[in-house]
């Protein structure tokens, strides 16, 4: 096992090297004359320094003003040690604003993921054992209606529902009018509080995929050889369920788990857009379309990253459920 990560490690690293480079070309090729554009608004500032010193320093941070080798090498060992730069559209250092809008985005990213584990396992198991019932058509009909849902329909209706007719919650923002007035308890309440139609919207769009999932891969367990003979030798249904098919069940969704790390921090851009929340996705979404290369390099390669990072997670975790794994 210590060999087999250390070379996924490597690989990882030379992965990660290729990607950064193909999202720095990608940088690349923008207009100059955005550039340009952003150097006359810069120096358009009060006191500040004329539009062809905004240009070199705009050219120079990142290499613009030499080829694209010699460019991506300048940039590779600014972001070695830390020197992310300052964001073009938000005027503050990159690793500032990410970590003023990552946190929100964090939170609601880890309740969504227990919550969505929490309910779409279980149904999907009891989807499974219950083949061709009244349950399990409606867990299957429920799980289709979630994919089905785009975002954006069902946040309006939720808070058509919850916001504007019975006035349960607000329509949008993070905080309350009188949130300063409040004491820590009552600011967290106010603040938990906000969050819950947010929530409530991504995991029941969420939730559908990885019901249908465990059904599908419990169904295939449940006809596996194995699980005839556990039930012959006339262990209870309990146990050849929960002891010997929901282990095996586990081995493909490690890989849903493992590949869940990145989304928990790249935000979700139409939720937050819909209720007005400045989490990671919606203020990563705005430096794109602004054209802020600092940001949007920082982002997509911390994005890269947990991507490898959760391949890995999921590549141990198969050795944990799956003693095969270890065997091989």
């Amino acid at each position: 096992m210590r060999n087999f990560i250390i070379k996924r490690l490597l690989l990882s690293v030379l992965i990660l090297f290729c990607t950064t480079f193909i999202i720095y070309a990608t940088m690349r090729c923008l207009p100059t004359s955005y550039v340009e554009q952003m150097a006359i608004r810069l120096s358009s500032a009060p006191n500040a320094k004329p539009y062809s010193e905004w240009l070199e320093q705009l050219n120079a941070s990142y290499g613009l003003d030499s080829d694209i080798f010699t460019g991506y090498v300048t940039w590779l060992k600014d972001f070695a040690v830390g020197n992310f730069g300052d964001s073009w559209k938000y005027t503050v250092p990159v690793m500032d604003k990410f970590v003023d809008s990552v946190g929100i985005s964090f939170i609601m990213g880890v309740i969504t993921m227990i919550l969505e584990l929490v309910i779409s396992i279980p149904l999907g198991i009891i989807a499974a054992t219950k083949q061709y019932s009244k349950a399990d058509y409606a867990i299957s009909a429920g799980a289709l209606i979630g994919i089905s849902l785009p975002t954006f329909f069902f946040a309006t209706i939720l808070k058509l529902i919850f916001a504007v007719k019975l006035q349960w919650f607000d329509t949008h923002g993070m905080v309350g009018r009188n949130y300063a007035q409040l004491d820590s308890w009552g600011q967290f309440l106010d603040v938990a509080h906000h969050m819950v139609l947010p929530i409530i919207t991504i995991t029941i769009v969420s939730i559908g995929g990885l019901m249908r999932y465990t059904r599908t891969n419990m169904l295939e367990v449940l006809n596996a050889d194995y699980i005839r003979t556990a039930r012959a030798k006339g262990l209870s249904e309990k146990k050849v369920i929960y002891s010997h098919a929901f282990r095996n069940t586990l081995i493909p969704l490690v890989t849903i788990v493992g590949g869940s790390l990145p989304g928990l921090f790249s935000g979700a851009l139409i939720t937050e857009t819909l209720f007005a929340i400045n989490g990671i996705g919606y203020v990563s979404y705005q430096a794109m379309v602004a054209g802020d290369i600092p940001f949007s390099m920082f982002y997509m390669t911390f994005i890269a990253l947990l991507t490898l990072l959760g391949n890995l997670i999921s590549d141990i975790l198969y050795a944990v459920v799956d003693p095969r794994v270890r065997v091989a």
